[in-house]
C-alpha cells in the first residue's frame, strides 16, 4: 500500500493568491485554474476582463499537465511527442475539449509525486509561463523546506 499526498483548497488557494498577482504584474488577464491528481478542479479563478474562454481553456491545460505528469507546452515542442513526426502525434483528439497541448499547464510535482495541474490561459505564453510558475513556487513557499516543489516551467515526470 502507498501513502499519498494530497493538494487541497487550502493550497489551492496560495497558489490562485500567487498566480493572480503574478498576472497582475505581468499585465495580463487570466484564468487560473487547479486540480487535483484525478483532473477536477479544486479552485478556479477569472480574473475581471479576462476572455469567457478562458476557464475551458485553463481547466483542459490543467487536466492535461497533471494528467500526463508534464508541462503542455513540451507536447509540441520540435520532436516533442504530440508534433506531427512525434509518437503522440493527434493525442489531443483523444480527449477532445480536455487536452491541451499549448502553453500554459504545469503539473504540480511534490516530492518526486504529482499531486495535480495548474492550468493558465489569457496571456502570451511567456506571461502565462510566469503566471503558472509563480503558483508553484508559492506552493513551495507555503509547504516548506519539508517538501520539495519542482518550479521550474520544463516539467517532465
Amino acid at each position: 500500500m502507498k501513502t499519498t499526498l494530497k493538494l487541497e483548497l487550502e493550497e489551492a488557494r496560495v497558489m490562485l493568491e500567487a498566480a493572480r498577482a503574478a498576472a497582475e504584474e505581468v499585465n495580463a488577464l487570466e484564468t487560473i485554474c487547479i486540480v487535483d491528481d484525478g483532473g477536477y478542479v479544486i479552485a478556479m479563478e477569472r480574473m475581471n476582463g479576462a476572455r469567457i474562454t478562458g476557464p475551458e481553456i485553463a481547466m483542459a491545460k490543467a487536466f492535461t499537465a497533471g494528467g500526463h505528469k508534464r508541462s503542455t507546452h513540451l507536447f509540441n515542442q520540435t520532436g516533442g511527442p504530440a508534433s506531427t513526426t512525434g509518437e503522440a502525434f493527434g493525442i489531443h483528439a483523444m480527449l477532445p475539449g480536455k487536452f491541451a497541448i499549448f502553453v500554459g499547464g504545469f503539473p504540480i510535482v511534490v516530492n518526486g509525486e504529482v499531486v495535480g495541474g495548474v492550468g493558465v490561459s489569457g496571456g502570451n505564453g511567456e506571461q502565462d509561463t510566469a503566471v503558472g510558475t509563480a503558483a508553484l513556487k508559492a506552493l513551495q513557499n507555503y509547504l516548506g523546506n519539508d517538501y520539495e516543489v519542482i518550479t521550474q516551467a520544463d516539467i517532465k515526470k
